[in-house]
């Protein structure tokens, strides 16, 4: 029985990363896997997943306009630096940071197995995305991660067998990892 890691077009294992950089339709492919994700928590959730898919478009209308120059996503971000643009450049931004708030709050889950996901998503939020948020965005995030699924519901829709499920898991996540802070280096190179 397949997990839900299974069953995305692309997984982050997938999305090839050279000495160019990574491959940009690579990764809004496993990004779109991953935001389906949210799915799995119901509405509650449809700030942030509209959210990342506004930043998944963002970068996808840059990719589209020139797939050769735009072929990763730091050649992507050096050829808005060169036209003096930040739109893809700040939507990969917003996306990577979360993407960390995901990867940060399944963590928590992964490494607290009797923590219901209300505690880890609130610690993963606290780690990653609250620091960039105002005043007026703060509830809404508060707000979500009290509404989150019961722990066990969760974990039984990502798939039936659970030793797999918790495999499939912790591989996602280190591959997710390696993407993030891939990007996170290099905005912290550029200052960007």
């Amino acid at each position: 029985m397949a997990t839900y890691f299974k069953t995305t077009t692309r997984n982050y294992s997938d999305v090839k990363v050279t000495s160019e950089g990574i491959d940009t339709n690579e990764f809004l492919e496993a990004t779109e896997g991953l935001v389906k994700i949210f799915d799995l928590f119901g509405s509650v959730f449809a700030v942030v997943q509209n959210d990342m898919n506004g930043n998944v478009k963002k970068i996808r209308e840059r990719f589209l306009q020139n797939p050769v120059a735009n072929a990763t996503l730091q050649s992507l971000v050096r050829g808005e630096m060169a036209e003096k643009k930040k739109t893809a450049t700040e939507g990969l931004l917003w996306l990577t940071r979360g993407l960390d708030f995901t990867l940060k709050s399944l963590q928590q889950s992964e490494a607290n197995p009797t923590e219901e996901l209300s505690v880890s998503f609130t610690k993963g939020y606290e780690a990653t995305l609250k620091k960039f948020h105002g005043m007026l965005i703060r509830p809404v995030f508060t707000m979500a991660m009290k509404a989150c699924p019961y722990r066990s519901d969760f974990y039984a829709k990502l798939g039936s067998d659970q030793g797999l499920v918790k495999q499939d898991l912790s591989a996602y996540l280190a591959d997710l990892s390696k993407i993030v802070t891939e990007i996170q280096q290099f905005y912290a190179d550029n200052k960007l």
